[in-house]
């Protein structure tokens, strides 16, 4: 059987006083509900919402059989609704070979689901004499028989049903104490499976995902919304349960909201503020500039003709202009002469061999002789 033990299963039949001469057999009462539900059916408790044992004293050769939600998902599984299960009084199917009695059917199990802190219920048209039976109390509990795995326990599947008035295990619902709500609670054509499934597409058309996403990755993107969600109440000083209303009203609250003038300032002051600091900033270079020039063109450190060059140098990098000045040597030539400028005889004069002051500085600063220079000159 597919997705069962790979050891031969065990039936169990869950009513006191019942065997089975080649297996173990095993059987429990349920409650079915007072009244159908809108198909007709009604639910029968096959097992309770646990692992659970026999209270009829017999052996068992497994702890206890074993039940929870992802193993009676796997029994649902395996059931065929297309082939209802019959259900009869006090297992007579079981016994009509031995006994020769008729074994006529009080109902039929149509599918099975899992009820969480309940367990699981047959869902089942009832014959009207087994209605009536029931309604008279003529039979109080109905008897699923099962297969369970013989090395775990594990139910496997459902296989029949009886009702019965001998219950094998505490605590199962009388058939007429079931209340009617837990019916309505689900759909009657739907197994847990298929609600799982609704509901996940449901989330992934919520989150604006496609069909295909697996549901470990709808998963981690509801946990991305829900940091997402906790990090903006976070910041807006929200409470946890604070909902899109809130948070909506929390930012419109900071878009219209006035600055602090000792925090912020205006763009436009901060632009004005930047325009005097700029001419502040080129005014006071412009002035340490001329203090470097000034003294630099008296002592003849620095020619006339090349004054603008020292100013462009002096914008541009003040520190290599004193750098330059620095190292430059006065040139006595351009301070003036012991004469004046003027011969003995009170003649102006231009310098040695005729030069002007201008050409014996540059002379002086080229270190090339008058006599040169004039030559030089002479011969252009």
């Amino acid at each position: 059987m597919a997705g069962m033990s790979s050891k031969t299963p065990r039936i169990a039949v869950l009513s006191a006083a019942l065997a089975a001469s080649c297996a173990a057999v095993a059987a429990c009462s349920f409650a079915a509900l007072a009244q159908p539900d809108g198909n007709g059916r009604y639910l029968l408790q096959v097992t309770p919402g646990q692992d659970f044992t026999p209270s009829d004293g017999r052996e068992m050769d497994v702890p206890a059989w074993r039940i929870n939600a992802a193993i009676a998902a796997q029994v649902i599984s395996r059931h065929n609704a297309e082939q209802p299960l019959v259900i009869d009084y006090e297992h007579q199917t079981l016994h009509k070979e031995a006994n020769g009695q008729p074994a006529p059917a009080a109902g039929w199990i149509h599918g099975l689901r899992w009820i969480e802190g309940q367990g699981l219920f047959a869902e089942a048209t009832l014959t009207k004499h087994a209605k009536q039976a029931i309604d008279d109390e003529e039979y109080l509990y109905f008897s699923p028989v099962f297969l369970y795995a013989p090395d775990t326990g594990e139910v496997l599947k459902v296989t029949m049903g009886a009702f019965t008035n001998n219950p094998a295990i505490h605590g199962m619902q009388a058939l007429n104490a079931m209340q009617a709500a837990a019916s309505a609670r689900f759909s009657p054509t739907k197994t847990p499976s298929e609600e799982s499934m609704t509901l996940l597409s449901t989330l992934l058309a919520k989150l604006g995902l496609p069909d295909t996403t697996t549901e470990q990755a709808a998963l981690t993107a509801v946990q991305a919304h829900k940091e997402i969600a906790d990090a903006a109440r976070q910041a807006l000083a929200l409470k946890a349960e604070d909902g899109a209303t809130a948070v909506t009203a929390a930012c419109s609250a900071l878009t219209t909201k006035t600055p602090d003038p000792a925090m912020f300032v205006p763009v436009s002051a901060l632009q004005q503020v930047q325009a005097q600091l700029a001419v502040l900033t080129a005014q006071q270079q412009t002035d340490q500039v001329d203090k470097l020039i000034a003294p630099a063109l008296a002592d003849g450190r620095l020619l006339p003709t090349l004054e603008p060059w020292a100013r462009d140098l002096g914008k541009a990098n003040l520190a290599a202009l004193s750098a330059y000045l620095e190292k430059a040597p006065p040139v006595a030539a351009l301070s003036g002469t012991q004469t004046g400028g003027k011969t003995p005889n009170g003649v102006e004069a231009t310098g040695a061999s005729g030069l002007t002051q201008d050409e014996l500085a540059t002379c002086s600063a080229m270190g090339i002789s008058p006599e040169d220079f004039a030559k030089t000159k002479a011969s252009a």
